[in-house]
């Protein structure tokens, strides 16, 4: 143990309390969207676990204000990096811009960020525990002899994509570039990882859009139009180098964690674990962690109550994604129409898109609010449907609560998820022609809530459900994984 210099009494007491201090984890996060929650979950079961070792949460300090305002914890410390921004940046709306400052300044911002934790816990960092995005950890835990630990974000599907990358652009080649204009005749145009603005071209759908990747375990139904931007299409893009090398790297980590449970998608975990060291899937987080919530500030639980068993449509695309506006008019046009209650998770700046007149004439049924306490609404026994983006964390919180979905897709992951919501797991429904339309998403909503598919898809998600359960269950599968995830971080003394 490396003994600090002590210059003030609040390093004296670090001194004395050194001895409690076992290990020392390095965590290294992707400072965007749900990137950081979803790893300080799994840190905060690990460290409740493991009280004598010491983890280090590095993130830039926008990320950490958000994700630690109120919040203490016995072994976890977060530390600010640099965000690459130059003094003084405004924020001119452009995501893509601070993204790539970020990731200009790494890995320098994080070996900064180490060494002001060491200086402080007087322990070196034994281990790296990082988004399996940041793929330098695994050159940074090489050089400093470390175990390098991945958490990958997303579900199996997507890791396996990313892991087979090389052989998907081997096999479908240059015909595949042009399939990003899907059956929709929408062309999505990525601004950034989490921005994209969407443009109405008129194109037919590329001929080989339906070809499947049959050639990949698991993936006999996922589609080439379902693949993630930069895969085989608009290569130059920073992110698509980026995930092409972390698809690259990631079978030099000690062990690469999911946030999802081994029997969801048995054929995929197989296939990853012939590729990779380690693959322990630990979750569901939702059935295995008790998150920090926010405040119920909206009323919308007590709402809830006063609505019959699975009758509620329940409305929201994440955190960052919001349809366009003619999506948004033609959404409540169809709720309207349908006479299906709703509670709707929509920001204030967007309310004006809804057509004139909507909220005040469906009142009695229908509640619109700027955030939701999406686990508490999703467990609550009125929710009979989600009405999603299938973003991998929102797909998962269906399956935990046994809810139905209505997709509408928009990029990254969300095109795979949807794939394997509806014709892998068949436990709801695309949106026709992947577009809100006031008469597809009502001929969506008929089914899910008044038809004999409907019950058998709901019969199907209550069996997923049941499978989660047991995976989070006494010797389950992903009990199993999340101790030998303990096993390592254990042995980093």
């Amino acid at each position: 143990i490396c003994s600090p210099t002590i210059k003030s009494a609040a390093h004296l007491f670090i001194l004395t309390s050194m001895a409690t201090i076992s290990s020392h984890i390095a965590v290294m996060t992707f400072p965007f969207s749900s990137h950081p929650s979803a790893l300080l979950n799994l840190v905060r079961r690990l460290a409740a676990s493991a009280p004598t070792v010491r983890f280090s949460f590095l993130s830039t300090a926008k990320s950490n204000q958000a994700i630690f305002s109120g919040q203490q914890y016995d072994n976890i410390k977060p530390y600010d990096v640099s965000d690459g921004l130059p003094e003084g940046y405004v924020f001119t709306g452009n995501v893509h811009e601070t993204v790539e400052a970020f990731m200009k300044a790494t890995p320098g911002n994080f070996k900064e960020g180490m060494r002001e934790a060491e200086a402080e816990a007087g322990v070196k960092v034994g281990c790296l525990l990082t988004d399996a995005f940041l793929a330098f950890g695994g050159e940074m835990a090489d050089a400093m002899g470390v175990p390098w630990i991945a958490f990958w974000i997303g579900g199996p599907c997507s890791l396996s994509i990313h892991i087979h990358t090389d052989p998907i652009r081997s096999t479908v080649g240059d015909t595949g570039k042009d399939v990003i204009c899907m059956k929709t005749n929408y062309r999505f145009i990525l601004l950034n990882f989490y921005i994209m603005v969407i443009l109405v071209i008129a194109t037919g759908m590329a001929q080989n859009a339906e070809q499947t990747l049959k050639f990949i375990p698991g993936m006999s139904k996922i589609q080439i139009r379902d693949l993630p931007e930069g895969i085989i299409d608009r290569l130059e893009m920073p992110i698509a180098h980026a995930l092409h090398i972390m698809g690259l790297k990631l079978p030099g980590a000690t062990a690469v964690v999911l946030n999802s449970y081994e029997e969801i998608d048995l054929t995929i975990i197989n296939d990853l674990k012939t590729k990779l060291k380690k693959v322990l899937s630990v979750g569901p987080s939702t059935l295995t962690s008790s998150s920090p919530s926010k405040l119920n500030e909206s009323g919308c639980l007590p709402w809830l109550d006063k609505h019959k068993a699975e009758s509620v449509a329940y409305i929201s695309f994440g955190s960052i994604l919001v349809p366009p506006p003619s999506e948004l008019a033609a959404l409540a046009e169809a709720i309207e129409a349908s006479g299906v209650p709703y509670l709707w998770s929509l920001p204030d700046h967007s309310r004006h898109h809804l057509p004139q007149g909507f909220v005040e004439r469906t009142s009695t049924r229908g509640m619109i609010v700027s955030w939701a306490p999406q686990l508490q609404v999703l467990a609550h026994t009125s929710v009979g449907i989600h009405i999603t983006h299938s973003g991998w964390n929102s797909v998962l919180e269906s399956i935990s609560y046994a809810v139905p979905m209505i997709c509408r897709p928009f990029f990254a992951d969300n095109m795979l998820n949807c794939r394997m919501v509806e014709d892998v797991w068949e436990i709801g429904v695309r949106v026709e022609d992947g577009i809100l339309t006031k008469g597809g998403t009502m001929k969506a909503l008929e089914l899910l809530l008044f038809s004999d598919k409907g019950k058998k898809l709901k019969e199907n998600i209550r069996l997923l459900q049941e499978s989660a359960l047991k995976a989070v269950g006494s010797n389950g599968s992903s009990v199993k994984n999340f101790e030998t995830l303990e096993d390592i971080i254990g042995s980093c003394c």
